[in-house]
């Protein structure tokens, strides 16, 4: 588990905590020789993160639409690929990536995290999803994975393959840890 895809916002929040915790994530991972992929932009938390894995010695690919390219500002990064489209940035970012991780952010995350979790679900890939629940931020993100569990929408094994941790160094000891469950959706109940 060397690329790391990063889902976040490219906003900062209301909360310092996002801004301390994401700093302390890039560092871990510039000094730890994991690369980072992420969206490609300067702003908000994406920024704070390719800043800090950079700062800390990281390899950093960024990828970007043209037209959000044109919209946002940008630093220096060890690899910026400009795309057309939203949909081809997102299937770049999944190729190139070992493993996926969301962080707090708004409608765009949460669109991210949940493509990628039906990905897995259906088969398209078998590498680890984990959530750096910062501050609690995605526990009503789970709580709604597990309503949906109960009312017979979501196999319990699939929920048990997301990694959810409060801890950086305890997600990240988990999804290298991973080993995935293969299943399909469409056998007997779900």
């Amino acid at each position: 588990m060397k690329k790391i895809c990063i889902f976040c916002g490219s906003s900062y929040g209301n909360n310092e905590i996002y801004k301390k915790e994401i700093e302390a994530l890039g560092k871990y991972l510039g000094e730890n020789d994991m690369d980072l992929i992420y969206g490609g932009g300067n702003s908000g938390l994406m920024g704070v993160l390719s800043k800090a894995v950079i700062d800390h010695g990281g390899h950093v690919t960024g990828i970007i639409p043209q037209k959000l390219y044109e919209q946002v500002d940008h630093i220096e990064l060890n690899d910026l690929q400009i795309v057309e489209t939203m949909h081809e940035r997102k299937y770049k970012m999944y190729e190139l990536a070992d493993a996926f991780i969301s962080l707090p952010g708004g409608i765009g995350t949460l669109e991210e995290i949940a493509e990628i979790l039906t990905w897995q679900q259906i088969g398209y890939h078998h590498k680890p999803v984990g959530i750096l629940n910062i501050n609690n931020f995605y526990s009503p993100f789970r709580d709604m994975l597990l309503h949906m569990e109960r009312e017979g929408f979501l196999k319990r094994e699939f929920l048990d393959t997301l990694i959810v941790e409060n801890n950086i160094s305890q997600l990240l000891e988990k999804m290298k840890a991973y080993e995935p469950i293969l299943h399909s959706k469409w056998d007997s109940k779900n």
